[in-house]
C-alpha cells in the first residue's frame, strides 16, 4: 500500500511545525513523509528519496530555503520537484523572491490543515497534468499566474456602476486594469458622437495595456458594460514583473496579436458584411463572453451598446432584433436578449 502513497519531504527547523505538518499528511493516509530540520539535510535527503513534492521553510540556519531551492535546481531529478515555501514572512518582498527563483507555491504560517492539503493537492494535479510537457516553461507558467495574481490581491480594487467610464482617450495611463467581476466595453468616439465598440473584456482579463506599453496617452475609452470590479495594476510594477518572467511578457504579445487579429476581422466584416451579418456578429460576441461553450444564453446589453459593436444605427438595432425575433433566434425576457442558438446565428451568411 505504501508504494502507492506520493512521498512528501517536509524541510522545517522548527521542531513543533515539522512534526505537526507530518502529522497532518501522515493521518491522511495519502502521503509518505519524510523530515528534514535544516537545509543541508533536506538537500540530501530530496536526491536520496526523489519525493514528489517539497514543503521548505525560508528561514533556517547553515542553508535557507533560497538556497535549497537553488541546490535542487541543479540536479535533473529534483528540478522539476513542485516546491511550497512555508514562511512567517509576509512581505511582498519575501514572497515575490520565492516566486520568481521558482518556487510554485507558498504557505504562510501558520496555516491550518485545510490550506495545506488543498495546496498539496493543487500542486500535484497540476504537476500531473504537466508531466507529458517535461519542460521549465509550465512551471514559469504557473509562478508567472500566481505572482500576477498575488498584484492583483495587493492591488487597489475600483467598483465601478453599469456606464460608468474608467477612462477617456486623451488620459494619461497609470493603471493596468484587470476585470475581476463583471464586463468591460472599450470602444472609440466619432466627433458627431457615435461609437464603435472595438472590445468586450470579461471577468480574469486584462485590458489598457496598449498605451501604458507605447508610452502614449489612451486612444480609446472603457466603460462599464454592467456593474463590475477592477483591479488597478500600477503600471511600473507591471512592465517590472513581465521584464523579469519572459512567460507574462509571451502573454501579454499574444493578447497584443488577438487584438490585432481581432480589429482587422472586424474592419473586414465592416466593409463587407452586411447589416443583419454584423449585428448577428455582435450577439455572438456577446453571448460567447457571456457564456461560453452554451448554445442558448441570456445576455444583458443595450441597444446603444449593441449598435456601437455593430458599428450601425440604434433603428437599424431594433429593426434587426425584431427580424431575428421573427425567425425564432432571439427572444425577450424583460430586459434581457435571450439567444436561442449561436450556432444558428453563426449560420446567417447575409
Amino acid at each position: 500500500m505504501a508504494s502507492h502513497k506520493q512521498k512528501v519531504l517536509i524541510i522545517e527547523d522548527h521542531l513543533e511545525i515539522r512534526e505537526g505538518t507530518a502529522e497532518i499528511l501522515e493521518l491522511t493516509d495519502n502521503y509518505q513523509v519524510f523530515t528534514a530540520s535544516h537545509g543541508r539535510e533536506g538537500v540530501d535527503l530530496a536526491l536520496e528519496q526523489v519525493p514528489d513534492i517539497i514543503l521548505c521553510d525560508i528561514m533556517m540556519p547553515e542553508l535557507d530555503g533560497y538556497g535549497v531551492l537553488y541546490m535542487l535546481g541543479k540536479y535533473p531529478t529534483t528540478k522539476n520537484i513542485p516546491f511550497i515555501f512555508l514562511t512567517a514572512k509576509t512581505e511582498r518582498s519575501d514572497i515575490r523572491k520565492a516566486m520568481e527563483m521558482g518556487a510554485d507555491d507558498y504557505l504562510t504560517k501558520p496555516f491550518d490543515d485545510i490550506e495545506l492539503l488543498n495546496a498539496i493537492e493543487v500542486r500535484l494535479k497540476k504537476r500531473n497534468q504537466l508531466s507529458a510537457h517535461a519542460t521549465n516553461e509550465p512551471k514559469e507558467d504557473i509562478a508567472q499566474e500566481i505572482l500576477l495574481d498575488q498584484m492583483v490581491g495587493e492591488a487597489r480594487i475600483k467598483r465601478v456602476k453599469k456606464k460608468q467610464l474608467l477612462y477617456e482617450a486623451g488620459d494619461i495611463p497609470y493603471f493596468i486594469y484587470y476585470v475581476i467581476k463583471g464586463k468591460v466595453r472599450t470602444f472609440l468616439s466619432y466627433v458627431d458622437g457615435r461609437e464603435l465598440s472595438t472590445a468586450i473584456i470579461t471577468e480574469h482579463q486584462l485590458f489598457g495595456y496598449e498605451s501604458p506599453l507605447l508610452n502614449t496617452s489612451y486612444s480609446d475609452n472603457a466603460v462599464a458594460l454592467e456593474d463590475a470590479e477592477v483591479a488597478l495594476l500600477p503600471k511600473e510594477d507591471f512592465f517590472e514583473l513581465m521584464y523579469r518572467k519572459p512567460a507574462l511578457a509571451a502573454q501579454v504579445i499574444r493578447m497584443l496579436s488577438g487584438n490585432v487579429q481581432a480589429k482587422e476581422k472586424q474592419m473586414l466584416g465592416f466593409a463587407y458584411d452586411t447589416v443583419r451579418k454584423r449585428v448577428a456578429n455582435a450577439l455572438i460576441e456577446v453571448a460567447e463572453k457571456s457564456a461560453p461553450q452554451q448554445d442558448q444564453c441570456t445576455i444583458r446589453i443595450s441597444r446603444e451598446d449593441l449598435a456601437a459593436l455593430a458599428g450601425t444605427a440604434n433603428e437599424t438595432i431594433s429593426r434587426m432584433l425584431a427580424d431575428f425575433k421573427d425567425e425564432k433566434l432571439i427572444h425577450k425576457e424583460g430586459n434581457s436578449i435571450v439567444v436561442n442558438s449561436v450556432e444558428k446565428l453563426h449560420r446567417i451568411k447575409h
